[in-house]
């Protein structure tokens, strides 16, 4: 297989597992998580947007695919004119709507749509933060980016899947192999392969993801391992979380999960 089609693989074959254990996909997925994303657009502490808005000019066009709650829409809107948030989940879009109105940033539009089916004017810069990792048919995705883009794209992607941190657990839970998302490794042959030759930034990485609480984590995690309360799978969480969650300066933890670095990935537009 060339490196598009791995990757379309490697998503369908995740999928499918996901939807075994999990049963039918939720109309919105991101309902009960959407408000964890909410951020203050005038933080100054957040190294990515730092490095995202470093690469604007003032006065630039942003498309924000996959805009979320606009941990990265609103900050920046900052620095640009306009900014134009893709975002298919309406609770996402509740978000983004709440924070923007709060904050008094009007120049933020958004269109709640996936990004293939989005009908969009070109932008000066277009943005994709952890987004790719789940859509199965990449090529015609990162076209659309590309061609949208009138100076530059700019893709954040980690080296790891987002959830790899709970693929541990995952094996002990439901006695199987976690099948693995697409990431950076597997993004830039896919560029290659389009023709496009990016440049990658590393940024810091994160700490391990920490929870307020046990109880906090048990929900999270059984959430993000489809695991349902009074199961046999959620006694084996049980076990499994006993084990491995250790508390370290008031925050939970997996024991052993590795940092994973987030990187840039950005490309030029302009004069191709």
């Amino acid at each position: 297989m060339n490196a598009i089609e791995t990757w379309g693989e490697m998503v369908r074959v995740e999928h499918e597992q996901s939807d075994r254990m999990r049963g039918a996909r939720p109309a919105d997925h991101w309902t009960q998580d959407a408000r964890n994303f909410k951020a203050d657009p005038h933080r100054t502490d957040d190294e990515l947007v730092e490095e995202l808005r470093s690469r604007l000019s003032p006065g630039e066009t942003l498309l924000d695919v996959g805009a979320g709650g606009g941990r990265l829409a609103l900050p920046l809107a900052l620095t640009c004119s306009r900014v134009t948030a893709v975002e298919p989940s309406p609770s996402m879009c509740a978000v983004l709507r709440e924070t923007a109105l709060e904050h008094g940033i009007t120049n933020v539009s958004i269109i709640e749509s996936g990004w293939p089916e989005a009908s969009v004017a070109p932008a000066d810069v277009v943005l994709c933060s952890h987004v790719v990792y789940v859509i199965e048919d990449i090529e015609p995705f990162v076209r659309k980016m590309d061609q949208c883009a009138r100076r530059l794209v700019l893709a954040v992607l980690f080296q790891a899947p987002p959830q790899s941190q709970m693929y541990g657990l995952w094996e002990q839970v439901h006695g199987e192999k976690r099948y693995g998302l697409p990431a950076l490794p597997e993004f830039l042959p896919v560029l290659e392969q389009l023709g496009i030759k990016p440049d990658v930034f590393e940024l810091e990485a994160p700490p391990p993801r920490g929870f307020d609480s046990f109880e906090n984590a048990r929900e999270m995690i059984a959430r993000r391992l489809y695991v349902a309360s009074g199961t046999d799978a959620m006694a084996r969480l049980d076990r499994a979380l006993e084990a491995s969650l250790r508390e370290v300066s008031g925050v939970w933890q997996i024991e052993g999960a590795q940092p994973i670095r987030p990187c840039i990935v950005a490309w030029e537009t302009a004069g191709r």
